[in-house]
């Protein structure tokens, strides 16, 4: 019995990672101990996650008893928004999404999955893709902003722009600036990273949990940290 239900439409976006990680049709969608696995590659099971990592995260723990795993975390790095006219329909207008995805939103999810991650088996993979989004007029909740009425018909994968791996903590502590001091509050991540405080304060959230940095004092409220030698 497969324990963890698909969604029950599959993007273009989902079924082209898969052929990109496994041109044989007959090593994708396998069933293995009860789970559906998007893709087998040379023995290494291949699993795509568009959504949480949560929600996979019991699931890729069972496989990495016996089995070595990469999860494929797609970020969108641009993304076209289509609109068609209706469902099916022609389109009738292309812009640019403002959003931009970035490698370092990989903490966004990692914050879920420092439970798994390291392990000696996993490889978590970062692809950052081009993509575009058919969407067409709808009645969804969003009644009052008609521009927001909409329904996604689906993604479609323009291109892979990078490809990062992390198998150690080290491969994280590689996202981080250099230049860090070697105790270092959020503060200091925030402005060497020119990110928003909460972000830094995920970071080290995740590094904490997974044993990448230590507590090592305080400097006013803000908590000090230093790498360990496992993240050197």
């Amino acid at each position: 019995m497969q324990r963890i239900a698909r969604q029950s439409m599959e993007t273009s976006l989902h079924r082209q990672l898969k052929e990109h990680y496994a041109a044989n049709a007959t090593q994708r969608e396998v069933s293995l101990n009860g789970y559906r696995i998007d893709a087998i590659c040379r023995g290494r099971l291949i699993e795509i996650q568009h959504g949480s990592l949560a929600a996979i995260r019991d699931k890729i723990a069972a496989l990495l008893v016996e089995h070595s795993v990469t999860v494929v975390k797609p970020i969108i790095a641009t993304k076209q928004l289509v609109k068609l006219d209706k469902r099916g329909g022609c389109e009738i207008s292309r812009r640019l999404s403002p959003k931009r995805g970035r490698v370092v939103d990989l903490f966004d999810e990692l914050v879920y999955f420092t439970r798994v991650f390291p392990h000696k088996r996993l490889t978590l993979e970062v692809v950052l893709v081009e993509m575009e989004e058919l969407r067409y007029p709808g009645h969804g909740r969003r009644r009052r902003r008609r521009e927001n009425d909409f329904q996604i018909a689906d993604q479609r994968l323009l291109r892979v722009v990078e490809t990062h791996r992390f198998r150690t903590l080290g491969d994280l502590r590689r996202l981080l600036p250099a230049e860090l001091p070697t105790k270092f509050h959020t503060g200091h991540l925030a402005t060497a990273m020119q990110i928003p405080r909460g972000i830094a304060q995920r970071i080290a959230y995740c590094l904490r949990e997974t044993g990448g940095v230590k507590i090592v004092g305080k400097e006013g409220n803000a908590i000090l940290y230093r790498y360990t030698r496992r993240a050197a």
